[in-house]
């Protein structure tokens, strides 16, 4: 997932914050000491995350709220001509101390929330929303911006100050700064509505994942799980007076996915997948049905008080694909040839149930398992015999080598430092210079306090002062499988280009040098391309020889394994890619509606299933009442943005290929100076094509996921 924490222009920050993220909460209280009113003397001035408590963060968001109003009307009533400094610079560098309590907050809410933060997140959701409509919807403040807008030509601006320019008034006008009086109203409302629903999705789903519990009390019912899975199902049980002695299996993914990919017990299987896709569809007090359909409703509502048809109008104007036809025509094009895939595979798996006389037909909970079962068929290899080779501490260290490889960089542990929770750690990025870029926190395995999925964010983000630039705070967040007993964690072949993925959006973050905040986050659907670059190093033999190592033996990968990987690499491809162009699909059709009268969400849901054919064994890869990437406001109208990165990251990627050396640092370098330090201050495909010198076509994507 993409970096959380990057703004694209003042205007937006507190938009974005709150939309991209499962939002959480707290109460005022009087008190001596607020580490957000100090300086923070820490390693790299890192958050000093145990002198924090919940009732540091209301105070820190009032005051921060204040300073900028403050801030905010001395732009206003400066009696001078608007000018770029005392206007656009000006309200670029507002907000400061708002800007460091949210990313503490919200990171720590989504890595390590509480029921205090859950409640402080309610308290100030209205409170952020209502302060960033004052500032949006402030008709002197906007007067001021346009006054320097509408002279652009005239000024002399270098190219970030341009862009910082024409961002700053396109978040006024999409902000609702060009509504009548009686609309800014209803603008406010809106936006006070939708802030609210988004974070009361996210907590339901938090809370309702954190409810189910699979409990195993006969051994025979563990039949063909692997040791490691087991014993976590232990320990899980063992943490419980209720369930002391037995086998706990939770619908987070290090558990829940591998029981349906091994489990012998059908029944089980049923009962497990049929609670994982009915997450918040269960009508008791989290479910999201509800608030679904009041958001599509008020989503629709505000794209239509700004003059858009739909609500996908509104957000893709300011993406890369710029009209909602671009994206169907993309997923369409990949669609057909994924859903023939899915029903090959399908039949395959039926042929091996029927081979061994199973008598039943092929359902959602039996795609893992018998996916494989086949893939051991074919090609002599399953998930167990690949594992060993993937110890989480020799991943890491594989990830900082090709970094190394690549632009030079290099990774050092530190010691002492405040952490976010026990189980992180970090880590300092230096240049090839030595000089130093950054730090990057790890925090690998799950927990009831992280939301599931796995993310990049920052703590504090790149930026400049007085001058010089701020060096980035960032975060790999994750909910890899944990190590069991004395053995260390071991990854699955998808969490290790999990790994790589997220190390991609953290590099992002790290390299970036952008003199201005406001130009400092990319389209959504741009953000993916420098995370899915790095997943196409993850099976190359050459790096695979430095990480790959048995746990126990120190063997590195046999090349026999490494063929054999090489040679499945497109298989299940109907699936992973079925699933996801389906969820996709329904992301952009709630978001495309034109009008909304009695709304049901299953039967709206199902209509859209059936209208590309999605085979009823596969839902899709998020169904409405978990779909947090679209619900909660983080990917609206833009899920789409995985695959249409992953069209310019196979292209991107040949660029390495073409040089005969995947590592080739001159290629990189370009990489890195082209896209990567440049976070918004160029349009996107501008920059891609500085980068490769064309434009990407589709055929690399179809080719990688062995679609054509």
């Amino acid at each position: 997932m993409f970096n959380i924490f990057n703004f694209s222009t003042p205007m937006k920050k507190l938009l974005f914050i709150m939309s991209s993220l499962i939002i959480g909460a707290g109460s005022i209280s009087a008190q001596d000491s607020n580490p957000f009113f100090e300086e923070w003397n820490t390693p790299f001035q890192v958050p000093p995350f145990e002198q924090i408590t919940n009732d540091d963060y209301l105070p820190a968001f009032m005051e921060g709220m204040n300073q900028q109003t403050k801030e905010i009307q001395s732009i206003i009533d400066n009696q001078d001509p608007a000018t770029f400094d005392n206007t656009i610079l000006a309200l670029d560098n507002s907000g400061k101390l708002l800007s460091k309590t949210s990313s503490v907050f919200y990171g720590l809410n989504s890595a390590n929330t509480s029921n205090e933060m859950q409640a402080t997140a309610r308290d100030v959701s209205p409170l952020l929303t209502q302060h960033r409509d004052d500032i949006n919807l402030n008709p002197h403040l906007f007067q001021r911006v346009k006054a320097v807008y509408d002279q652009k030509e005239k000024l002399g601006l270098d190219s970030d100050q341009l862009k910082l320019l024409e961002e700053t008034y396109k978040g006024f006008v999409r902000g609702g700064a060009n509504l009548p009086e009686n609309n800014q109203e209803k603008f406010r409302k809106l936006n006070k509505e939708i802030s609210i629903l988004q974070l009361t999705f996210g907590q339901n789903l938090l809370a309702e994942t954190n409810n189910y519990k699979l409990i195993i009390e006969e051994e025979g019912d563990l039949a063909g799980l692997p040791n490691g899975l087991i014993e976590a199902a232990a320990k899980a049980g063992n943490a419980d007076s209720v369930t002391t002695g037995k086998w706990v299996f939770t619908l987070h993914n290090p558990s829940v996915l591998p029981f349906l990919q091994f489990s012998d017990n059908r029944d089980l299987r049923e009962e497990i997948f049929t609670a994982y896709i009915n997450r918040c569809n269960n009508n008791n007090d989290f479910d999201n049905k509800e608030i679904i359909e009041k958001l599509i409703r008020f989503r629709l509502e505000k794209a239509n008080l700004l003059g858009y048809d739909t609500y996908a109008d509104f957000v893709l104007e300011e993406r890369m694909s710029k009209k909602s036809e671009n994206v169907y025509n993309l997923l369409n094009q990949i669609w057909v040839p994924a859903l023939a895939k899915a029903k090959e595979e399908a039949a395959e798996m039926q042929q091996m149930i029927d081979r061994e006389e199973g008598g039943f037909a092929h359902e959602g909970w039996d795609w893992r398992y018998y996916n494989e079962k086949v893939m051991a068929e074919k090609f002599s290899l399953n998930e167990e015999q690949l594992k060993p080779y993937f110890m989480l501490g020799n991943v890491r260290d594989g990830i900082f080598y090709l970094a190394g490889k690549l632009y030079g960089i290099s990774f050092t542990q530190v010691q002492d430092a405040p952490l976010p929770h026990k189980d992180a750690t970090l880590w300092e990025c230096k240049d090839a210079d030595g000089t130093h870029l950054g730090v990057l926190y790890l925090d690998f395995f799950p927990r009831a306090s992280k939301r599931g999925g796995a993310w990049c964010g920052s703590y504090r983000p790149q930026g400049y002062k007085d001058g010089e630039r701020t060096a980035p705070v960032v975060t790999i967040v994750c909910n890899f499988t944990p190590p069991s007993g004395d053995a260390p964690a071991l990854l699955t072949p998808d969490e290790v280009e999990t790994f790589f993925h997220e190390f991609g959006h953290a590099l992002h973050g790290l390299f970036r040098d952008v003199k201005y905040d406001g130009i400092s986050g990319v389209p959504r659907d741009f953000v993916e391309l420098p995370s899915q670059v790095m997943e196409n190093w993850v099976f190359e033999p050459e790096l695979l020889n430095v990480y790959a190592k048995h746990d126990i033996t120190g063997e590195v990968i046999p090349g026999e394994l490494v063929d054999k990987l090489e040679n499945s690499s497109t298989y299940g491809q109907g699936f992973k890619t079925g699933e996801y162009i389906a969820a996709s699909l329904l992301d952009m059709d709630y978001h495309t509606l034109t009008e909304i009268g009695e709304f049901d969400v299953l039967r709206f849901e199902d209509s859209c299933m059936t209208h590309i054919g999605l085979i009823p064994q596969i839902p899709p890869r998020y169904r409405s009442t978990y779909f947090q990437h679209t619900m909660t406001g983080g990917y609206t109208a833009g899920y789409y943005s995985y695959i249409w990165a992953e069209v310019l990251d196979a292209d991107a990627y040949q660029a390495f290929v073409e040089t005969g050396d995947i590592f080739d640092r001159a290629t990189a370098t370009r990489f890195r100076e082209s896209i990567l330090s440049r976070g918004g201050s160029e349009e996107a495909m501008k920059m891609y094509v500085d980068f490769r010198g064309s434009e990407p076509k589709i055929d690399g994507l179809l080719k990688k996921r062995g679609l054509q």
